[in-house]
């Protein structure tokens, strides 16, 4: 006579249902974070000319709200620096060059 192990059913779904966030509030987060991206890249036009002979591939660190900015060659240091100063508010890093890009995928 053979023992057989008893099969658990499988679960299907999510492991915690009640911690779903609803497609308004997703969409919500989505419009907040590309707004945020738009008003980076305008205060990012608007220095980054001023900038770019003196400081060519150094980093900046914008805090969105005020608009104001840190600059440093390395980006550790650059977002150290902003969150010493600006606490938790939402930071945006650029990279001083024609694209603003800081790395490649």
């Amino acid at each position: 006579m053979t023992h057989t192990k008893p099969t658990r059913p499988r679960r299907q779904g999510r492991l915690f249902p009640e911690y779903t966030i609803p497609p308004e509030e997703l969409a919500r987060r989505k419009a907040e974070k590309d707004a945020g991206g738009k008003k980076a890249r305008s205060y990012f036009d608007q220095i980054c000319p001023q900038l770019i002979d003196q400081h060519y591939n150094w980093f900046i660190t914008f805090e969105l709200n005020s608009g104001d900015y840190l600059i440093d060659q390395d980006i550790e240091v650059a977002e150290q620096k902003a969150r010493q100063i600006y606490g938790s508010g939402w930071l945006v890093t650029f990279r001083l060059n024609e694209t603003g890009t800081c790395d490649r995928i």
